[in-house]
């Protein structure tokens, strides 16, 4: 008997890991120590301009998503989700990411999946300046379902004590609101209940109302907003972030406001998207549902000085972003409400 017979094939990992070895190379720089097959990664702490600076570290993963893009046969987009969503988390206190690693898990390992997903992995933290510093290919015959695969994420970034979200916020502010690229990477258990089992819809159908294949608009990737919002975060005019993750609006947006504050959120403010509508629809869910489940076509919301609002808006917008005002800050117990 070998590894290999046994469902596990090292030699695949090797040439993998390979095939993506230029590509993670590109996102490191001179703060990285050593190269790819250390046991451990090594990252130099400098960190000019700030006075006393904070390490910030979230982890988390892609879900089911996986289930879908097994499904749709295109796992091109799943690296960018991970590293996309860990930023957007850690912005949320105001954090520029430093490096990022990755936990790559299936029953049995495709050369060809990983780069794309790992290849992905490394373009997004190009794109907002992170090192890809290390991760963990693992080949699990007998506990992953053959021909799908879990993704999972570790970010550490870095803010000065002294820019640290949320600020004060208070009644009077105004929430702006951030539009997604659709799901995101939350909500995919209920999304697919509602559409393929419940609905009888496939990842292949177009329905009226979308441009495209459902399994086309679920895989769009999760937007990364640093690039638009960490250069705002110089002024003290924005109190709080928070990412639009699973929970919705319910669960995430009361995770920064003070015990005295309530947001108000106006839903006429923005459209969700199309296929939001058709998995409330398919799986008949309330629209209390929908609100905790899926970010309803907002992926990240800002509250910020009322008399900010519309300047931090018209520059988020000239970014690329759709942003607009979508509720304020009102007194009350920490939740949120709908109207």
């Amino acid at each position: 008997m070998t590894y290999a017979s046994s469902g596990v094939n090292i030699d695949e990992a090797s040439r993998a890991l390979r095939g993506v070895g230029e590509k993670i190379k590109a996102t490191q720089n001179e703060n990285v120590v050593g190269g790819l097959g250390s046991f451990g990664a090594l990252y130099k702490g400098l960190f000019p301009g700030m006075n006393n600076p904070l390490i910030v570290s979230s982890i988390d993963g892609v879900g089911t998503k996986t289930k879908v893009a097994a499904m749709a046969g295109d796992f091109s987009n799943l690296g960018k989700d991970i590293v996309n969503h860990c930023v957007n988390d850690i912005l949320c206190q105001g954090a520029k990411p430093l490096f990022f690693l990755d936990y790559y898990a299936s029953s049995q390992l495709s050369a060809e999946i990983f780069e794309s997903v790992v290849g992905g992995m490394a373009e997004a933290c190009q794109e907002v300046g992170c090192a890809l510093i290390g991760g963990e290919t693992a080949e699990m015959p007998g506990v992953y379902v053959e021909g799908e695969i879990d993704i999972v994420g570790t970010i550490v970034g870095v803010v000065d004590t002294e820019a640290l979200l949320p600020r004060t916020v208070a009644p009077g502010d105004v929430v702006v609101g951030i539009a997604s690229n659709g799901l995101h990477t939350n909500g995919f258990s209920l999304a697919r209940r509602a559409l393929f089992e419940v609905g009888g819809l496939s990842v292949r159908d177009e329905p009226e109302g979308l441009a495209e294949s459902i399994g086309s608009v679920l895989l769009k990737p999760h937007r990364c907003y640093f690039n638009s919002v960490y250069p705002l975060l110089a002024q003290p005019t924005i109190h709080a972030i928070a990412h639009l993750t699973g929970g919705g609006f319910f669960d995430n947006i009361p995770r920064v406001l003070p015990s005295s504050a309530r947001v108000l959120i106006e839903k006429r403010s923005w459209t969700p998207s199309p296929i939001f509508q058709l998995i409330q629809e398919s799986g008949n869910i309330s629209e209390a549902e929908m609100y905790r489940t899926f970010n309803m076509g907002i992926g990240m919301v800002l509250i910020v000085d009322r008399f900010a609002a519309q300047g931090i808006v018209d520059v988020l917008n000239e970014m690329g972003e759709h942003a607009a005002v979508i509720g304020e800050v009102q007194s009350g117990s920490r939740d949120v409400q709908l109207i």
